[in-house]
């Protein structure tokens, strides 16, 4: 098997992270491909009611798909009165895997808002979110003189079984053949914070598993090469 782009199958698509992107908010624009996410991180006074007078803050994240992110027009969640699953699950995965490398006790009693808002859709866009976001978290805390909060990275990659091969970093056209679909959450120390892991029809034995780890491992590091880059260029 060759892949469509004429990657290897332990290969990255082109990834870069432009920090600043805009200018009203820390952020970040991350593009793995032709999928590209705008992070965007925001601190505010106080925290949720059930916090209040703890001494600790909260980190929290929001995720949407524009309109014209996908080949076929995606309506807004607000003219429908509520979110999708997905969008509900994906926002859920951002917030967890951030919250698994900053210390609230020194946020202080300070909501982190971080938003997901995805421009372009080609497969990888929850993967690109939590690797992009964490840039732009580590650029709010920074503007607030809180880098201490931070105690580790966070990226995120997908890798899957195609045509009975192991694969990095699928697109949509891998993605929506793949045999098994993974997308792997992992700290900058190595430490596993999710692994979301699916069968599409055939169970995997455990040595695939493994394998499709190894490989996750791999990617993590170009990932967090960029990453680091992309807060050295700030």
């Amino acid at each position: 098997m060759s892949r469509a782009d004429g990657r290897a199958f332990d290969e990255l698509r082109p990834t870069t992270i432009t920090p600043g992107f805009l200018k009203s908010a820390p952020s970040a624009l991350i593009e793995i491909g032709a999928t590209r996410v705008l992070c965007t991180a925001i601190v505010e006074n106080g925290v949720p009611p059930w916090l209040r007078g703890q001494g600790r803050g909260w980190l929290t994240a929001e995720y949407g798909m524009l309109p014209a992110s996908t080949g076929q027009r995606k309506p807004r969640d607000a003219t429908r009165g509520k979110l999708d699953g997905r969008t509900v699950e994906i926002q859920r995965l951002i917030g967890r895997s951030l919250r698994a490398v900053v210390d609230l006790a020194e946020l202080g009693e300070n909501t982190l808002w971080v938003d997901c808002d995805v421009l372009e859709a080609d497969g990888g866009t929850r993967c690109a979110s939590i690797t992009g976001a964490w840039v732009a978290t580590h650029l709010a805390l920074a503007a607030i003189g809180r880098t201490a909060a931070l105690r580790d990275s966070i990226a995120a990659i997908s890798v899957g079984m195609v045509d009975g091969n192991a694969v990095l970093d699928l697109p949509y056209e891998e993605d929506s053949r793949a045999d098994v679909d993974m997308n792997i959450v992992m700290t900058g120390s190595d430490g596993l914070v999710e692994v979301q892991g699916t069968a599409e029809g055939t169970p995997f034995p455990r040595a695939d598993l493994n394998h499709l780890l190894d490989l996750a491992g791999g990617g993590m590091k170009t990932l967090r090469a960029v990453q680091q880059a992309a807060i050295g260029s700030a």
